[in-house]
């Protein structure tokens, strides 16, 4: 049946949360001129109308990529109901893909923005046999998986090398630590413990290329910190991936130069992550639909601000988690820092996608992210680096093979859900979990959910007074 677009109709209908007392109410996704809307009611606290998706012509395409759904080993059954008593659920459609373990509250910044609202009172941080445990969850429950070792900032720990290879003892093969970079600017010795014990990637906090970002977001000038980081990564052969959380009017115009920086630091910078802002944690106040930066919008502003370098085909919706959720891409940087892009979809993973899981989704994300995610282990441009086979063609097409072994690259984004755009849909295709202090695998959203007053369901609520 034909619609006029210039009318609002309803797309699909879901549940939510109010961001008020984050009560589950029914929610809709609306269309409404070239925008998509996310619409509820409360009863007790009126309606909610936010913008989840500018540039409507490409929303109908994008929303049906197909998905799969797996039930495997699972936490006990909900009694109360997605997203309340998260476990995963029966009700969840997806198994872990990466894991975050969250192994200190503190932090040595004090960002305008955090998710986890650190840098103010703070739990006490786990200890190892804490940690053993967690680890032990995540064996019992299909793993192991890719860890995350995030906070507060984790290298404030000085036993962050024992935490990993504890973690490698007990058969976990990837982990990635999502830090500011200080500590590893500054202590190359701490950074070589990381790296001996098994650490595969930095996860690097990068907003921008300027300095006037850094002062605006993280109250800090911190360009020259993150480019001592990745030069000391590089030296320790420790693959960096840059995340850029995103901001309307502070930082959206620098996508382009930020992966042209990875780019220039190729290979060492396996990859760029982009996160348009969220509205939870260290935020209390209702966001407007200006202070909204969409999906589309982010993979539209890469095409423009690339002059070409990246095209609008080269990125695509992921496989097995809901497609509303992210974008990626996957490439070859050549040796003119141009890119090569690698088409098909089944090469767009990345640590929050996979491919359908009849096909072993989660596991070859997993692998996927193993092996470009890390420092390679050969490069036809540096002798100090391994090689696999006596010197390289010259031939374009032989040039691009061994560039796709050492000098691959990701673009990917993801839209993390906040209480005005919680979508339990969404949620229940996550697979990037939050393992909680009782030892609950939560989805990384409906963890860091939090109402406009600033309380939340599942983090420390001491934790989010900062």
């Amino acid at each position: 049946m034909h619609r006029d677009n210039r009318n609002p109709y309803v797309l699909n209908e879901t549940e939510s949360l109010c961001p008020e007392c984050l009560t589950r109410i029914p929610a809709s996704r609306v269309h409404r001129g070239d925008s998509v809307f996310f619409e509820k009611h409360c009863p007790e606290h009126g309606r909610f109308s936010t913008v989840c998706w500018r540039e409507q012509s490409r929303y109908p395409a994008w929303a049906q990529a197909k998905r799969s759904s797996c039930h495997e080993k699972s936490h006990p059954p909900s009694q109360a109901g997605c997203p309340f008593d998260c476990g995963p659920c029966l009700r969840h459609r997806n198994k872990p893909c990466c894991v975050l373990l969250e192994v200190t509250e503190r932090c040595d910044l004090g960002c305008s923005i955090c998710f986890a609202g650190s840098g103010g009172p703070s739990l006490p941080d786990p200890d190892l046999a804490t940690i053993r445990r967690w680890y032990q969850v995540l064996l019992n429950t299909n793993g192991p998986f890719n860890i995350q070792l995030s906070g507060g900032e984790p290298s404030l720990r000085d036993d962050l090398p024992e935490i990993i290879a504890l973690g490698r003892s007990m058969g976990f093969t990837f982990f990635q630590i999502n830090t500011n970079g200080i500590r590893l600017s500054q202590d190359a010795v701490f950074l070589g413990r990381l790296k001996k014990a098994g650490l595969s990637t930095v996860y690097l906090q990068f907003d921008g290329t300027d300095d006037t970002v850094f002062t605006r977001l993280r109250g800090k000038r911190l360009l020259s910190i993150k480019q001592q980081a990745i030069e000391q990564c590089a030296r320790q052969y420790i693959g960096i991936v840059l995340v850029a959380t995103l901001v309307p009017g502070i930082n959206t115009h620098l996508i382009g130069d930020i992966i042209r920086f990875g780019i220039a630091h190729s290979p060492a910078v396996r990859g760029v992550h982009f996160q348009p802002i969220s509205y939870f944690g260290r935020y209390h106040g209702s966001p407007t639909d200006s202070s909204r930066f969409t999906l589309p919008e982010v993979m539209t502003a890469i095409v423009e601000q690339t002059d070409g370098l990246v095209k609008a085909q080269n990125l695509k919706p992921p496989s097995s988690e809901h497609p509303l959720c992210s974008f990626n891409g996957s490439f070859i940087v050549l040796p003119d820092n141009t890119l090569h892009a690698l088409s098909r979809s089944a090469d767009g993973l990345n640590c929050c996608t996979t491919v359908p899981y009849r096909t072993g989704g989660a596991d070859k994300a997993r692998r996927f992210v193993a092996r470009t995610w890390s420092y390679p282990e050969q490069d036809c441009t540096n002798g100090s680096i391994r090689k696999s086979r006596e010197g390289c063609s010259l031939g374009d097409w032989d040039m691009v093979l061994e560039r796709a072994q050492t000098h691959s690259f990701t673009i990917s984004g993801m839209a993390f859900q906040d209480a005005w755009t919680l979508d339990l849909d969404r949620l229940r295709y996550c697979h990037l979990f939050t393992m909680s202090r009782d030892d609950r695998l939560v989805p990384f959203c409906a963890y860091n959910v939090t109402a406009r007053s600033g309380a939340s369901l599942y983090r420390s609520r001491e934790a989010l007074k900062a």
